[in-house]
């Protein structure tokens, strides 16, 4: 670990002297990538200086607290009992800080969600879950767009496309991945029974195009003319866009937008996340495994979270954590259940780092 501390260390001063250099400044890529590893390494080496310092203070008053006597021995215990229990803290924070960073992080995030299984109460669930994750968003300060929609008949949502900005977007958002249960009683039930349904939500990091080879050549590129709710303007022109990648057989479609170009800009910017999602399964060799976890079959049975309202709960199942703020959460609250799931990540990490 002191070894690895020092390494940070020397690669912090080498990173914060090549930002003054004249060569990196021309050059905005470079610039860029060294910017980045810099504000990425800052909070560790601030964590490391602390530490030293307070490690300094904890000396100087232990050799004044056994050097003096009376109520100016207990100020100086004092003064080392605190420090003492900043370092455990530091020594934490510093551990954490140095675990394996996600790829990810700090990426744009792409999410799909689908009605899966109950019928038009899915699909109403499936806006209840869109509804709360744009209230997550917005008490984070990300930006949201809609990139595809397609309501159902009762003002749910059959699918819906959008991409999230910000910082700690992907950090935040990578654990929603998978199949959300609901348990509750209907509009379409007449006789006031709990019904159980689901809906799927995918999580994916948007690509760069470096990221991804896009081939344009493995590409049938089909325009049509788009259907459903836009307005009539919509419907008279071939806007609507659907790509089929040959290799791996993925197809999108967009048709939100009037224009071609920007249905078609859409539809390979979704491509390329699921073409990143893709590579990086492979790179895991997990892939079958990763998409199960997410996705499943959207059946009852298989669930990451359930959403309970006649018991105001909501259930993460992969960690059994529980809270009964039901409504607050599907405004957009989720900043417990992500908490946790964040600390049992490090939890799990931290484990297999000393194993």
């Amino acid at each position: 670990m002191i070894d690895r501390l020092a390494a940070v260390e020397d690669e912090y001063s080498l990173l914060e002297t090549s930002l003054g250099d004249p060569e990196v400044l021309s050059d905005p890529a470079q610039l860029r990538s060294i910017s980045k590893r810099y504000k990425d390494l800052t909070p560790l080496v601030e964590a490391m200086r602390t530490f030293r310092a307070r490690t300094a203070d904890a000396e100087t008053a232990k050799e004044f607290m056994n050097a003096s006597a009376g109520d100016e021995r207990e100020l100086w215990r004092a003064e080392y009992t605190q420090a003492e229990a900043d370092l455990e803290q530091l020594g934490d924070e510093i551990r954490t800080l140095m675990l394996p960073k996600d790829p990810n992080d700090g990426r744009a995030v792409i999410m799909e969600i689908r009605g899966a299984e109950g019928g038009e109460e899915a699909n109403l669930f499936a806006r209840d879950l869109f509804e709360m994750y744009q209230g997550w968003a917005s008490r984070q300060g990300w930006k949201l767009e809609v990139l595809s929609s397609d309501p159902s008949d009762l003002g749910g949502l059959n699918q819906i496309i959008f991409v999230v900005r910000g910082d700690t977007a992907w950090s935040h958002l990578k654990f929603e991945g998978g199949p959300h249960r609901v348990q509750r009683v209907p509009v379409t039930e007449s006789q006031g029974r709990i019904h159980t349904s689901s809906a799927t939500v995918m999580v994916l990091p948007e690509a760069d195009d470096v990221d991804v080879d896009l081939d344009e050549r493995d590409l049938d590129i089909d325009v049509y003319r788009s259907s459903g709710a836009g307005g009539q303007s919509v419907n008279t022109t071939d806007s609507a866009v659907r790509i089929t990648h040959r290799p791996t057989g993925l197809v999108v479609t967009m048709q939100d937008e009037r224009s071609q170009l920007q249905n078609r800009a859409r539809a390979l910017q979704v491509l390329r996340a699921r073409l990143l999602q893709l590579k990086q399964d492979e790179q895991d060799a997990a892939m079958s495994a990763e998409r199960r976890s997410q996705v499943g079959g959207g059946g009852r049975s298989e669930k990451i979270r359930t959403y309970n309202f006649k018991e105001n709960r909501v259930t993460d199942h992969r960690i059994g954590f529980t809270i009964y703020r039901l409504a607050d959460v599907l405004a957009g609250d989720l900043g417990d259940v992500v908490d946790a799931l964040l600390a049992d990540e490090r939890s799990r990490q931290l484990s297999e780092g000393e194993g």
